[in-house]
């Protein structure tokens, strides 16, 4: 059984096959930007942006249903915004560390098969 580690550093290893630069940007820009404004800002900065900005976070959302709900696919912009808005604080400081978590691998990931 793999550890937590190496299920994100899969999961990010795996979505990142196809990124160009403009994806990696995005990749390693996203922490920064959830630390600034949170993580449902970021989500919908993301969605309305749309391009790369949008197939990383379709990415992140994919991998916060596995982690939280067990499904691995993206449940959608606005059926995760309206959990995140129902969550229990507790649980959307979770998600949100989980989200970091995450983004760590795919910036490592995805600027290494750049390179």
């Amino acid at each position: 059984m793999a550890t937590l580690e190496q299920q994100r550093a899969q999961d990010a290893w795996e979505k990142c096959a196809s990124y160009t630069k403009e994806h990696v940007n995005v990749a390693k820009g996203l922490p920064a930007l959830i630390m600034n404004s949170g993580l449902m800002q970021v989500l919908a900065f993301c969605h309305e942006k749309g391009g790369a900005n949008e197939a990383v976070a379709q990415h992140l959302r994919a991998w916060l249903n596995q982690r939280f709900n067990g499904v691995n696919h993206d449940p959608g912009f606005e059926p995760l915004m309206q959990a995140l808005m129902k969550s229990k604080p507790a649980k959307y400081q979770a998600i949100t560390t989980e989200a970091f978590a995450w983004l760590r691998w795919l910036r490592q990931m995805a600027a290494a098969r750049q390179g």
